[in-house]
């Protein structure tokens, strides 16, 4: 029995379904901090080694582990044909994997559609440009890239094609996403202090655990959106549609929701003290153990 407690360089053995595999904590835990992998080796828990070699054992495909451990190396979504790309999505869902699984859905979407993914620049091009501090993209088609940990802070990326393009980790703070079609976007865990929104196609983005303080997400498309535990605070969110959006555990304090479109969103644990909600529509919004405390309800429909 051996405690993870140490840095976060720490190599860990594993054997996956008889693959045996060598990494680190880090790789296990910086990329999905909610994954059950993070969580086996951040060291709150106790974990069991084989006797041969301390590895540790998992009763999973070893086929498909390479490709999950690429993932949380580099962010990048494996070429696959679509069989494999199924079986790859129930490892993802297995260790809950949210980034993972959002990019595989997003690729067998493409596919779906017969669309090509037709992206002006690379994630190489788009370093070179903070570097040099050329940081405006309006307009641009970056749909598929991984744009992941990098600092796109202060950069306009108003009118900008960026559908599927990972953001995870990403600091964006006051960066512009005027009228963006940014649907099924992953901004997991990303920095989007005083982002601009208004009018943005955000439809099925992943927003999980983003920081969105004062954001201004004002007249956005915000249908089937993940929140869980994302900061809204003071977020402007005025006739914002959030149908089928789920803010589980978001904490809105402050925010404005004035014409906000909220059927079907899910707000259990919500934090919605002091915010905006006059006139608006809750009869249909799921609002369990969500705190209302000096929350503007006049004339709210409940």
């Amino acid at each position: 029995m051996t405690m993870y407690s140490d840095a976060s360089s720490t190599l860990v053995r594993l054997n996956i379904g008889g693959k045996k595999f060598c990494t680190t904590v880090d790789t296990l835990t910086h990329r999905e901090p909610d994954s059950m992998l993070a969580a086996m080796f951040s060291g709150r828990h106790t974990i069991c080694h084989e006797s041969e070699k301390g590895y540790v054992f998992v009763d999973r495909d070893g086929e498909h582990f390479r490709h999950i451990l690429n993932w949380l190396r580099d962010g990048v979504i494996p070429t696959l044909k679509d069989s494999e790309y199924s079986e790859l999505l129930r490892e993802a869902e297995y260790f809950q994997l949210l980034g993972l699984i959002d990019g595989i859905n997003a690729v067998l979407n493409k596919k779906n559609e017969g669309e090509e993914l037709d992206t002006e620049l690379t994630r190489i091009d788009i370093i070179k440009c903070i570097q040099s501090e050329k940081v405006r993209f309006r307009g641009v088609n970056l749909s598929g890239l991984d744009l992941s940990k990098l600092d796109l802070s202060y950069v306009d990326f108003s009118y900008a094609c960026l559908r599927n393009v990972f953001f995870s980790r990403a600091n964006l703070q006051c960066a512009k996403f005027r009228d963006v079609d940014a649907e099924a976007s992953i901004f997991h865990n990303a920095t989007l202090r005083e982002c601009e929104f208004t009018g943005a196609n955000l439809r099925g983005a992943l927003l999980a655990g983003a920081n969105l303080q004062s954001a201004n997400l004002q007249d956005a498309c915000l249908i089937d959106c993940s929140f869980c535990g994302a900061d809204l605070r003071s977020a402007h969110l005025q006739t914002a549609d959030l149908t089928n959006s789920n803010l589980e555990g978001a904490n809105l304090e402050g925010a404005n929701l004035k014409g906000a479109k909220l059927t079907n969103a899910n707000l259990k644990g919500a934090n919605l003290q002091r915010a905006y909600l006059r006139h608006v529509n809750l009869r249909d919004t799921h609002l369990e153990g969500a705190k209302l405390d000096g929350a503007n309800l006049l004339g709210a429909i409940r």
